[in-house]
């Protein structure tokens, strides 16, 4: 499939894909200085977290400037799937999404992620309490369980969800295997199947379907747009952040690339908001991909590995825009 350039891009979806430890409030903040376009979504959080938990503020709380953004959730019981939709709608989040994916044991253990793609009754019922308030509800799932390869399970899964009132679907194109392998592995392992999504939103035009997994450069991922509604980035996003600045780019909203040190100033406004109660490493261990694939990464990853708790954020990153410029200045004297 090639992508055509058409002006319809414009209309597309962009997105991050909310990890588990990975994109929370400071990560995502970054994230929206370099991509001002991509929809953001927090990590998975349990609804018990919220409900039970001492400090369900800590998990809620985030910045003006993340949104959009959607607030990732974990559970089994619609019940507490409507009580926590409110909390979410008093915080001003942008919508909600269902996590329908994840494999972890942990995650099986409390009914809830990949293995609910085996009672699609259950999650409708989830999605209808969900969105009893109002708010946008997305689902986030695989394309089956462990070694299934029937794309007819797939497709009614997806349209019992939807007759319960979603209409946005966000599939991570590999089926989950519940045994035998590690959330990590789950992310490799199992065939990438990018058609049966393709063949998705074939079948179902009216749905919003959404794409997910295995993309790592532009061409690949603007190819999608021609088949799909979206593109989600995961683990690339993370790595190679600028990656969606490129994507912006090529979907015509923006004309240049963003200059590390330009996010970097902006980045050190925000911790400076924060004060001593955001410590260096809170910040610094989502900031490796910065310089992803130019000169002096090196000494940028030597850098943010000395982040220590007793700094705070605003002082250290104000410690790394001198080592960018002093490494720029030095590419540019000596033609590194």
């Amino acid at each position: 499939m090639e992508f055509n350039g058409s002006t319809s891009t414009q209309e597309k979806t962009l997105s991050v894909a909310p990890m588990l430890d990975w994109t929370d409030r400071h990560c995502r903040y970054f994230l929206r200085l370099i991509c001002p376009s991509c929809v953001l979504y927090t990590e998975m959080i349990t609804t018990s977290a919220l409900l039970l938990g001492r400090d369900p503020e800590r998990f809620l709380e985030f910045s003006n400037a993340e949104h959009p953004l959607i607030l990732q959730l974990g559970g089994d019981d619609p019940a507490a799937m409507r009580m926590v939709a409110g909390m979410a709608l008093a915080h001003g989040y942008d919508g909600l999404n269902l996590n329908v994916g994840c494999p972890s044991p942990r995650v099986q253990k409390g009914r809830f992620g990949a293995c609910l793609m085996a009672a699609p009754d259950l999650v409708a019922d989830l999605v209808a309490a969900l969105g009893e308030n109002g708010l946008p509800v997305s689902v986030k799932h695989r394309l089956g369980l462990d070694r299934e390869e029937d794309y007819a399970v797939l497709r009614t899964f997806v349209e019992t969800v939807a007759a319960a009132g979603c209409r946005h679907f966000i599939v991570h194109a590999r089926n989950a295997w519940l045994k035998g392998l590690s959330p990590a592995k789950n992310r490799e392992v199992p065939p990438l199947r990018w058609d049966w999504v393709h063949q998705l939103k074939k079948d179902l035009p009216h749905l919003t379907v959404e794409i997910n997994g295995g993309f790592r450069d532009v061409a690949t991922a603007m190819a999608q747009f021609a088949a799909v509604d979206g593109v989600m980035i995961g683990r690339a996003a993370y790595h190679h952040p600028m990656l969606l600045a490129e994507m912006e780019r090529a979907l015509g909203r923006r004309e240049e690339l963003p200059d590390p040190r330009v996010i970097l100033r902006e980045l050190i406004e925000y911790a400076e908001r924060w004060g001593d109660t955001l410590p260096a490493p809170r910040v610094s261990r989502h900031l490796h991909g910065l310089r992803f694939g130019e000169s002096g990464a090196g000494a940028w990853h030597r850098f943010l590995d000395t982040a220590e708790t007793t700094e705070n954020a605003a002082s250290f990153l104000r410690r790394g825009l001198l080592l960018l410029r002093r490494t720029d200045q030095n590419i540019v004297t000596h033609g590194q």
